[in-house]
């Protein structure tokens, strides 16, 4: 499977911008591909002031995201600031109606939404956004993907491999879509290394570059990482469209031969 990470320095609140610069570079690989990554909140940055950019599901870059996978034949994904009504059909008044909303769109037009779990509270994202309750796993081409955001990173249990049965695996690819700080950069590269050691799966970390609004820099450091925690790519500091073949039968051949999963410990999620 080809992969494309796009690591762009974002423009700041502006998704118009943004969108129009995406696009162009989506249109500029040179070569085709089965999957396109965006980072987290690509259409504005990570932001707090979710009133201000949210949009209702089925609108603008929904759309995008539908015409993008539709012209490209790849899946798109990545997430932005959706604004969702309550079950009285009016905005909630609690305030906790906004959702870091990762898209899984494919290009027939089907598909899934993962709303991020685990809120940065540092900056006070778990006061503003509603944490999502499940996970998804997606088939595509073969390959079974589990895409995450950003701060799920540093949570292995929500990122564990659980299997029905003990020979069996989840996914085979784990992707984190993130606007990860330059300042905790070493955090992303160590753990993005250690989840893919553990879960015995290529992993694919898509972050940006740049300064946003607030003024915090970004070292970008997006990242291919193989099933033994192999760095197969990695760029930093500058804006970069990457593509990787990901190869499926090299990843079954080294879970027959080092099956460590049959020893993990079981458990259970609480929601």
């Amino acid at each position: 499977m080809n992969v494309s990470l796009l690591q762009p320095d974002l423009y700041w609140h502006d998704p118009v911008a943004n969108r129009a610069m995406l696009e162009e570079r989506i249109f500029s690989l040179p070569e085709s591909t089965d999957l396109i990554v965006l980072p987290e909140m690509f259409t504005t940055g990570f932001t707090m002031d979710a009133a201000a950019v949210a949009e209702p599901m089925n609108l603008t870059t929904f759309r995008w995201l539908k015409q993008m996978a539709a012209q490209t034949g790849a899946v798109v994904t990545g997430s932005y600031v959706v604004q969702e009504k309550d079950s009285r059909n009016a905005v909630s008044p609690t305030g906790r109606k906004f959702f870091n909303r990762l898209i899984w769109m494919q290009p027939d037009g089907q598909f899934d939404t993962y709303d991020k779990r685990h809120l940065f509270r540092m900056a006070g994202e778990d006061t503003i956004y509603t944490a999502g309750t499940h996970r998804i796993v997606k088939v595509w081409k073969g390959w079974r993907i589990c895409p995450l955001v950003c701060y799920d990173l540093r949570f292995p249990v929500w990122s564990r491999n659980t299997q029905a049965a003990p020979s069996l695996f989840d996914f085979d690819l784990l992707l984190y879509v993130a606007n990860w700080p330059a300042a905790r950069r070493n955090a992303w590269n160590v753990l993005l290394q250690a989840r893919a050691i553990e879960n015995l799966s290529y992993v694919v970390g898509v972050n940006r570059v740049g300064r946003d609004g607030n003024g915090h820099p970004y070292s970008g450091d997006s990242a291919v990482i193989d099933y033994k925690g192999e760095v197969l790519f990695r760029q930093s500091d500058i804006e970069t469209v990457h593509q990787q073949t990901l190869l499926l039968d090299e990843l079954r051949a080294f879970r027959a031969t080092f099956p460590a999963n049959l020893d993990a410990d079981s458990f259970t999620i609480s929601h």
